[in-house]
């Protein structure tokens, strides 16, 4: 039997609920807290600080919706030096379900560095697996027979689960000042296909194709004057060259420790976020409703992202003064 790129089509039958949103479709997960991952979209953003930086949190996306999106995510990054220069290496680790479809990745970051206008110009490398598998065993999967339309015996379905794995990339570039951030990065660089099928079965496999997805993200720090409040605004847009996305929040931090802010997902959401920084230690929890007809099926979507900071000496004095990219 031929392949079948099922990509499209598989899509259409069990995920349909969802495709309202293209950007829901590809395999890097939306965080309403971008500005607190930037490592999870751009590999540059690793090795920032002067710490092991660890992060570990998880999405659960338009609640009310059967089989909605599900993520867990992990990531820890930390600097070091090598021939006199100064680099950074990361771990990015994710578990997604959405629909009938499940995407695991493990990936490791390394991170170039350069001080230059008073700041670090940082390009990085990405590098690991990504799994792919869909359960397509009964009862999962439910077709009609009794018209052209449907058929049980649909090739193009597969009848158990099948699973794959393939060798992914991303690159990403960063520049960081005291001030402000900026970077663009490109996931999934060789847009991989994924080959599924059941254990050694050459007779029924089927593809999955993850495409390249390109991230331009900035934030900055801007202290009020005579006041122990910063505003914290950032923005992320993101693209496949199919669909666009675009997100701007602005967030208000008191003493650097409590921070709230909002924050609108162009023709999807509005959100609202709030944080704690106690220590080393960082909660972030944000909600985002739907703006779009989702709401009229989902309730919301709730995220949590827990953060923890181990100083490092690094030999010499820490141009850094922040804790986190995020609070730049």
């Amino acid at each position: 039997m031929k392949p079948y790129n099922i990509t499209y089509r598989l899509l259409a039958v069990v995920i349909l609920s969802l495709a309202a949103v293209a950007m829901r479709a590809q395999t890097d997960a939306q965080f309403t807290q971008y500005w607190a991952v930037p490592a999870y979209y751009n590999a540059g953003a690793v090795g920032n600080i002067d710490f092991i930086h660890i992060t570990a949190g998880s999405r659960l996306q338009w609640l009310g919706i059967k089989h909605a999106p599900m993520t867990f995510g992990a990531m820890a990054d930390m600097p070091f030096k090598f021939l006199g220069r100064r680099w950074g290496t990361g771990i990015v680790l994710q578990a997604e379900s959405m629909g009938l479809y499940r995407n695991v990745t493990a990936e490791a970051q390394l991170a170039w560095k350069k001080n230059m206008l008073h700041g670090t110009l940082s390009v990085g490398l990405q590098a690991g697996i990504i799994n792919e598998t869909f359960k397509g065993s009964p009862p999962h999967v439910v077709t009609i027979d009794g018209d052209d339309a449907h058929s049980s015996a649909d090739d193009a379905i597969p009848q158990s689960d099948v699973g794959g794995t393939a060798f992914d990339s991303s690159v990403g570039v960063m520049f960081t000042h005291k001030r402000f951030w900026v970077g663009a990065s490109v996931t999934h660089l060789t847009a991989p296909t994924v080959t599924l099928k059941m254990g050694d079965d050459e007779q029924h496999q089927y593809e999955f194709d993850v495409g390249r997805n390109y991230y331009f993200m900035a934030g900055g720090n801007i202290p009020l004057q005579n006041t122990l409040f910063e505003l914290l605004p950032s923005v992320m847009v993101k693209t496949d060259l199919k669909a666009f996305q675009a997100e701007a929040t602005a967030r208000f931090r008191y003493n650097r420790f409590l921070s709230a802010g909002v924050a609108y997902r162009y023709k999807d959401a509005i959100s609202a976020m709030i944080g704690v920084d106690y220590k080393n230690f960082f909660v972030g929890y944000s909600y985002d409703y739907a703006t779009s007809a989702l709401n009229r099926a989902s309730y919301g979507s709730h995220e949590l992202f827990l953060q923890y900071n181990v100083k490092l000496n690094m030999g010499e004095r820490n141009r850094n003064k922040h804790k986190a990219i995020r609070i730049m």
